[in-house]
């Protein structure tokens, strides 16, 4: 009787002692849409094509002439949404939003899904600039609450001082800066910056991502 021999590689698939390989947590990030139904909507079949497990906007969202359902293609199909508002967002029309979708403002406090952490700080009410101070306090406050998950999101509209970002002659924030510096999450999104939509740079072990109405799919 001849016994056919498993391949090494078989038998290391079956070892019940080989670790499962962890599955990537998947994000969607986009913004400066100004209203624009269509492209949330186009987003929305991205997101659902991809299989996100996050959408992540970076504020903008709206614009002075409103567009009816504009984020509830995102919630037809089932798609978690976190936000910061951006300058051209009002916090009344922000909370309007929150409250209609059930949506997570994370300008206001941080949140989490499995083991990943988001928190991060919005520019509401055409705010241009941060205060730095008050603005890394915030942050701070709101990274401690999920500094022992495994990997972290920071969200902000505006980008951060010192960033490719700033070559379109509008300064990124300090208190950004100084934030990404000492907290390294994983990730950072901003947006704001329309013709920097696509730059990616790398700040010590942080991917930093200026995104925008395309849409970034990013793993982590």
């Amino acid at each position: 009787m001849v016994t056919k021999q498993k391949s090494k590689s078989q038998e290391h698939e079956n070892d019940p002692e080989k670790p499962k390989e962890k599955k990537k947590f998947k994000i969607l990030a986009a913004g400066d849409f100004h209203g624009d139904a269509s492209i949330t909507k186009k987003l929305a079949e991205r997101a659902h094509r991809e299989k996100v497990d996050l959408v992540i906007l970076t504020g903008d969202i709206t614009s002075p002439i409103e567009t009816k359902n504009l984020l509830k293609p995102f919630i037809e199909r089932g798609e978690k949404v976190v936000f910061v508002p951006g300058n051209w967002d009002t916090t009344e029309t922000i909370n309007f939003l929150s409250q209609l979708y059930g949506i997570k403002n994370v300008g206001d406090h941080s949140v989490r899904y499995d083991n990943v952490g988001i928190f991060g700080i919005g520019s509401p009410d055409w705010q241009m600039e941060l205060d730095d101070k008050k603005a890394y306090d915030k942050l701070k406050k709101d990274f401690d609450k999920i500094k022992d998950l495994e990997k972290k999101i920071m969200v902000s509209h505006l980008p951060a001082a010192g960033t490719k970002s700033e070559f379109s002659g509008v300064p990124g924030s300090p208190a950004l800066r100084r934030a990404i510096d000492k907290f390294q999450p994983d990730i950072f999104l901003s947006g704001h910056i329309h013709e920097g939509e696509g730059l990616y740079e790398k700040i010590g072990k942080t991917r930093v991502f200026n995104v925008g109405r395309k849409g970034t799919i990013i793993e982590l």
